[in-house]
Protein backbone atom coordinates (compact mmCIF):
# COMPACT_ATOMS: atom_id res chain seq x y z
CA UNK A 1 0.00 0.00 0.00
CA UNK A 2 3.03 2.27 0.21
CA UNK A 3 3.80 1.44 -3.04
CA UNK A 4 0.53 2.32 -4.82
CA UNK A 5 -0.11 5.47 -5.57
CA UNK A 6 -4.00 6.09 -5.63
CA UNK A 7 -4.90 7.36 -8.67
CA UNK A 8 -7.49 10.08 -7.47
CA UNK A 9 -4.42 11.78 -5.66
CA UNK A 10 -2.47 14.19 -7.96
CA UNK A 11 0.77 13.11 -5.88
CA UNK A 12 4.17 13.38 -8.30
CA UNK A 13 6.44 11.72 -5.33
CA UNK A 14 5.12 9.56 -2.55
CA UNK A 15 5.22 10.65 1.14
CA UNK A 16 5.74 7.46 2.68
CA UNK A 17 8.97 5.61 1.06
CA UNK A 18 9.04 2.34 3.78
CA UNK A 19 7.45 0.76 6.37
CA UNK A 20 10.20 1.71 8.48
CA UNK A 21 9.79 4.99 7.82
CA UNK A 22 6.29 5.11 8.20
CA UNK A 23 6.86 3.68 11.77
CA UNK A 24 9.06 6.49 12.42
CA UNK A 25 6.45 9.27 11.27
CA UNK A 26 3.72 7.31 13.82
CA UNK A 27 6.34 7.27 16.70
CA UNK A 28 6.73 11.24 16.06
CA UNK A 29 2.81 12.24 15.98
CA UNK A 30 2.21 10.11 19.86
CA UNK A 31 3.07 13.41 21.08
CA UNK A 32 1.39 15.82 18.98
CA UNK A 33 -2.01 17.10 19.30
CA UNK A 34 -4.46 18.03 16.54
CA UNK A 35 -3.98 22.03 15.87
CA UNK A 36 -6.63 24.56 14.71
CA UNK A 37 -6.12 24.68 10.55
CA UNK A 38 -9.27 26.64 9.66
CA UNK A 39 -12.74 24.26 9.03
CA UNK A 40 -10.44 21.74 8.65
CA UNK A 41 -8.74 19.98 11.62
CA UNK A 42 -5.69 17.92 10.24
CA UNK A 43 -5.88 14.55 12.13
CA UNK A 44 -1.51 13.83 12.30
CA UNK A 45 -1.92 10.34 11.79
CA UNK A 46 -4.43 10.42 8.96
CA UNK A 47 -2.14 12.66 7.65
CA UNK A 48 0.55 10.09 7.19
CA UNK A 49 -2.04 7.18 6.28
CA UNK A 50 -4.01 9.34 3.86
CA UNK A 51 -3.67 8.17 0.35
CA UNK A 52 -2.58 4.02 1.76
CA UNK A 53 -6.73 3.89 2.63
CA UNK A 54 -7.47 4.38 -1.09
CA UNK A 55 -4.76 1.64 -2.31
CA UNK A 56 -5.77 -1.92 -3.62
CA UNK A 57 -3.68 -3.24 -0.73
CA UNK A 58 -5.30 -0.51 1.88
CA UNK A 59 -8.64 -1.80 1.25
CA UNK A 60 -7.07 -5.28 2.66
CA UNK A 61 -4.72 -4.36 5.16
CA UNK A 62 -7.22 -2.33 7.19
CA UNK A 63 -9.71 -4.47 7.11
CA UNK A 64 -7.05 -7.00 8.54
CA UNK A 65 -8.21 -7.63 12.40
CA UNK A 66 -4.38 -8.07 12.95
CA UNK A 67 -3.90 -4.91 11.85
CA UNK A 68 -6.56 -3.04 13.68
CA UNK A 69 -5.48 -4.99 16.38
CA UNK A 70 -2.00 -3.10 16.49
CA UNK A 71 -3.59 0.30 15.53
CA UNK A 72 -5.82 0.42 18.66
CA UNK A 73 -2.45 0.26 20.58
CA UNK A 74 -1.17 2.83 18.53
CA UNK A 75 -4.12 5.15 18.96
CA UNK A 76 -4.44 3.99 22.93
CA UNK A 77 -1.04 5.05 23.87
CA UNK A 78 -2.20 8.47 21.65
CA UNK A 79 -5.10 8.49 23.68
CA UNK A 80 -2.79 8.69 26.71
CA UNK A 81 -0.95 11.85 25.47
CA UNK A 82 -4.15 13.54 24.28
CA UNK A 83 -5.34 13.23 28.00
CA UNK A 84 -2.25 14.60 29.67
CA UNK A 85 -1.72 18.24 30.35
CA UNK A 86 1.35 17.95 27.61
CA UNK A 87 -0.95 17.89 25.22
CA UNK A 88 -2.42 21.39 26.09
CA UNK A 89 -0.03 23.40 24.50
CA UNK A 90 -2.23 23.45 21.25
CA UNK A 91 -4.41 25.64 23.03
CA UNK A 92 -2.72 29.12 22.51
CA UNK A 93 -3.36 31.98 20.32
CA UNK A 94 -1.17 31.67 17.56
CA UNK A 95 -2.79 31.02 13.93
CA UNK A 96 -2.93 27.12 14.42
CA UNK A 97 -3.70 27.61 18.00
CA UNK A 98 -7.36 26.97 19.59
CA UNK A 99 -7.79 30.30 21.28
CA UNK A 100 -6.93 32.58 18.20
CA UNK A 101 -9.79 34.88 16.85
CA UNK A 102 -10.79 32.23 13.80
CA UNK A 103 -10.45 29.14 16.38
CA UNK A 104 -12.84 30.15 18.81
CA UNK A 105 -15.70 31.55 15.99
CA UNK A 106 -15.08 28.41 14.72
CA UNK A 107 -15.78 26.54 18.03
CA UNK A 108 -18.07 29.43 19.38
CA UNK A 109 -16.19 29.03 22.51
CA UNK A 110 -18.68 31.28 23.78
CA UNK A 111 -21.30 28.71 23.99
CA UNK A 112 -19.29 26.34 25.88
CA UNK A 113 -18.00 25.71 29.94
CA UNK A 114 -14.74 27.17 30.00
CA UNK A 115 -12.65 29.74 31.91
CA UNK A 116 -11.32 32.80 29.75
CA UNK A 117 -9.24 33.63 32.37
CA UNK A 118 -6.89 30.51 32.65
CA UNK A 119 -4.10 30.11 30.24
CA UNK A 120 -5.85 26.73 28.42
CA UNK A 121 -9.25 28.05 29.24
CA UNK A 122 -9.70 25.53 32.35
CA UNK A 123 -9.04 22.28 30.37
CA UNK A 124 -6.98 19.66 31.67
CA UNK A 125 -6.40 18.49 28.01
CA UNK A 126 -6.87 18.39 24.63
CA UNK A 127 -9.35 15.51 25.27
CA UNK A 128 -10.97 17.77 28.01
CA UNK A 129 -10.94 20.65 25.22
CA UNK A 130 -12.01 18.33 22.34
CA UNK A 131 -15.33 16.87 24.52
CA UNK A 132 -16.13 20.14 26.40
CA UNK A 133 -19.49 20.98 27.63
CA UNK A 134 -21.97 23.31 26.69
CA UNK A 135 -23.04 25.98 29.10
CA UNK A 136 -26.65 25.29 30.74
CA UNK A 137 -29.26 26.86 28.33
CA UNK A 138 -27.26 26.26 25.30
CA UNK A 139 -28.64 24.28 22.21
CA UNK A 140 -32.21 23.88 24.00
CA UNK A 141 -34.30 20.59 22.54
CA UNK A 142 -37.21 21.00 20.67
CA UNK A 143 -40.57 19.53 21.88
CA UNK A 144 -39.39 18.55 25.36
CA UNK A 145 -42.34 17.38 26.88
CA UNK A 146 -43.53 15.78 23.19
CA UNK A 147 -42.46 12.11 23.25
CA UNK A 148 -43.55 11.36 19.36
CA UNK A 149 -40.12 13.74 18.70
CA UNK A 150 -37.12 12.53 17.93
CA UNK A 151 -33.86 14.96 17.94
CA UNK A 152 -30.68 14.93 16.57
CA UNK A 153 -28.43 12.80 19.41
CA UNK A 154 -25.49 15.33 18.43
CA UNK A 155 -23.98 18.20 16.92
CA UNK A 156 -23.74 16.80 13.29
CA UNK A 157 -24.60 17.34 9.79
CA UNK A 158 -27.46 15.05 7.91
CA UNK A 159 -25.55 12.47 5.76
CA UNK A 160 -28.22 10.54 4.12
CA UNK A 161 -31.87 8.74 4.90
CA UNK A 162 -32.63 5.35 3.98
CA UNK A 163 -35.89 3.67 4.33
CA UNK A 164 -36.95 -0.03 4.14
CA UNK A 165 -34.02 -1.46 5.27
CA UNK A 166 -32.78 -4.91 4.92
CA UNK A 167 -31.87 -6.79 7.51
CA UNK A 168 -29.04 -7.73 5.72
CA UNK A 169 -27.30 -6.77 2.58
CA UNK A 170 -24.47 -5.98 0.84
CA UNK A 171 -23.07 -3.02 1.66
CA UNK A 172 -19.78 -3.60 -0.19
CA UNK A 173 -21.70 -2.86 -3.39
CA UNK A 174 -20.96 0.83 -5.20
CA UNK A 175 -24.79 2.37 -3.95
CA UNK A 176 -23.55 0.96 -0.49
CA UNK A 177 -27.05 0.33 1.08
CA UNK A 178 -27.43 -0.35 5.05
CA UNK A 179 -27.09 -3.85 6.32
CA UNK A 180 -28.72 -3.77 9.88
CA UNK A 181 -27.27 -7.14 11.04
CA UNK A 182 -23.97 -5.77 10.06
CA UNK A 183 -24.21 -2.02 11.52
CA UNK A 184 -25.97 -3.39 14.69
CA UNK A 185 -23.30 -6.04 15.36
CA UNK A 186 -25.57 -9.08 15.18
CA UNK A 187 -27.24 -8.37 18.25
CA UNK A 188 -30.52 -9.91 18.48
CA UNK A 189 -32.64 -7.01 17.77
CA UNK A 190 -31.60 -6.29 14.26
CA UNK A 191 -34.53 -8.52 13.02
CA UNK A 192 -36.82 -5.82 14.69
CA UNK A 193 -35.64 -2.97 12.27
CA UNK A 194 -35.92 -4.15 9.04
CA UNK A 195 -38.44 -2.26 6.62
CA UNK A 196 -36.71 0.60 9.03
CA UNK A 197 -35.60 3.59 8.46
CA UNK A 198 -31.79 4.53 8.82
CA UNK A 199 -30.49 8.54 9.20
CA UNK A 200 -27.25 9.14 9.26
CA UNK A 201 -25.75 12.34 9.84
CA UNK A 202 -21.91 13.49 10.97
CA UNK A 203 -19.57 15.38 13.18
CA UNK A 204 -17.05 17.41 11.80
CA UNK A 205 -13.74 18.14 14.10
CA UNK A 206 -14.85 21.58 15.53
CA UNK A 207 -18.44 20.12 16.40
CA UNK A 208 -19.59 19.20 20.24
CA UNK A 209 -18.48 15.53 20.91
CA UNK A 210 -20.77 14.29 23.09
CA UNK A 211 -24.32 12.17 22.46
CA UNK A 212 -27.46 12.44 24.20
CA UNK A 213 -30.71 10.42 23.68
CA UNK A 214 -32.93 11.17 20.60
CA UNK A 215 -35.85 10.08 22.52
CA UNK A 216 -37.56 9.88 26.23
CA UNK A 217 -37.37 5.70 26.94
CA UNK A 218 -35.13 3.23 28.88
CA UNK A 219 -32.01 1.51 27.93
CA UNK A 220 -32.21 -1.73 26.87
CA UNK A 221 -28.55 -2.70 25.76
CA UNK A 222 -25.63 -0.32 25.33
CA UNK A 223 -21.84 -1.88 24.05
CA UNK A 224 -19.04 -0.97 22.61
CA UNK A 225 -17.98 -2.59 18.89
CA UNK A 226 -14.52 -3.79 17.68
CA UNK A 227 -14.14 -2.21 14.63
CA UNK A 228 -11.97 -0.72 11.79
CA UNK A 229 -10.12 2.45 11.76
CA UNK A 230 -9.39 3.63 8.38
CA UNK A 231 -10.94 1.16 6.29
CA UNK A 232 -12.66 2.72 3.24
CA UNK A 233 -15.41 1.17 0.40
CA UNK A 234 -13.46 -0.15 -2.03
CA UNK A 235 -16.53 -0.23 -4.15
CA UNK A 236 -15.99 3.69 -4.44
CA UNK A 237 -12.66 3.01 -6.61
CA UNK A 238 -10.36 5.69 -6.85
CA UNK A 239 -12.85 7.97 -5.15
CA UNK A 240 -12.69 6.18 -1.64
CA UNK A 241 -9.43 8.11 -0.21
CA UNK A 242 -12.34 10.94 -0.29
CA UNK A 243 -13.70 11.20 3.44
CA UNK A 244 -17.08 11.43 3.05
CA UNK A 245 -17.51 8.54 -0.03
CA UNK A 246 -17.43 5.72 2.40
CA UNK A 247 -19.64 7.14 4.80
CA UNK A 248 -22.06 4.30 4.85
CA UNK A 249 -19.80 2.03 4.93
CA UNK A 250 -18.41 2.85 8.35
CA UNK A 251 -21.16 2.31 9.79
CA UNK A 252 -20.70 -1.20 9.51
CA UNK A 253 -17.17 -1.74 9.82
CA UNK A 254 -15.61 1.00 12.35
CA UNK A 255 -15.14 1.32 15.71
CA UNK A 256 -18.72 2.22 16.84
CA UNK A 257 -20.73 2.06 20.06
CA UNK A 258 -24.78 1.01 19.97
CA UNK A 259 -27.56 2.20 22.13
CA UNK A 260 -30.68 0.56 22.22
CA UNK A 261 -33.59 2.19 23.63
CA UNK A 262 -37.10 1.38 24.39
CA UNK A 263 -39.08 4.57 23.52
CA UNK A 264 -41.74 5.75 25.95
CA UNK A 265 -43.90 6.36 22.97
CA UNK A 266 -45.16 3.02 21.02
CA UNK A 267 -45.17 4.78 17.56
CA UNK A 268 -41.46 5.14 17.79
CA UNK A 269 -40.90 1.61 19.79
CA UNK A 270 -37.73 0.31 19.82
CA UNK A 271 -34.52 2.66 18.76
CA UNK A 272 -31.09 2.01 17.78
CA UNK A 273 -28.44 4.88 18.21
CA UNK A 274 -25.02 4.15 16.31
CA UNK A 275 -21.86 6.01 17.34
CA UNK A 276 -19.05 5.75 14.86
CA UNK A 277 -15.54 6.30 15.42
CA UNK A 278 -14.02 7.74 12.54
CA UNK A 279 -9.74 7.24 11.66
CA UNK A 280 -8.48 8.77 15.39
CA UNK A 281 -11.46 10.04 16.96
CA UNK A 282 -12.42 6.56 17.44
CA UNK A 283 -12.62 6.11 20.90
CA UNK A 284 -16.37 5.52 21.73
CA UNK A 285 -16.94 5.86 25.35
CA UNK A 286 -20.60 5.04 26.71
CA UNK A 287 -21.62 6.78 30.06
CA UNK A 288 -21.21 4.65 33.31
CA UNK A 289 -25.14 5.09 33.65
CA UNK A 290 -26.41 4.19 30.69
CA UNK A 291 -26.86 0.39 31.55
CA UNK A 292 -30.10 -1.44 31.38
CA UNK A 293 -33.13 -0.03 32.89
CA UNK A 294 -32.01 3.22 32.76
CA UNK A 295 -34.78 6.36 32.10
CA UNK A 296 -33.69 9.10 29.76
CA UNK A 297 -34.63 12.10 28.20
CA UNK A 298 -33.96 14.15 24.76
CA UNK A 299 -31.19 16.21 26.51
CA UNK A 300 -29.71 13.01 28.36
CA UNK A 301 -26.49 12.48 28.01
CA UNK A 302 -25.54 9.19 26.76
CA UNK A 303 -21.29 9.75 26.54
CA UNK A 304 -18.81 10.06 29.32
Amino acid sequence: MIAQVPTAKPYRKRHLESVTHMMRLINEVLTMAPEFGGHMVATPLGAILDWTMGTPAGFAAFRDPRVNAMLKKILSTWCEFLGSGDSLYVLNDSPSGWKCAKAQRTVGIEQYEHDPKDEHWGFASWNDFFTRRFKDGERPVACPEDDKVIVSACESTPYGISTDVKRQDRFWIKSQPYSLQDMLANDDAAGQFAGGTVYQAFLSATNYHRWHSPVAGTIVRAFVVEGTYYSEADSEGADAVEPMNSQSYLAHVAARAVVLIEAEDPVIGLMAFVAVGMSEVSSCLIGPKVTPGYLCRPNTRLSS
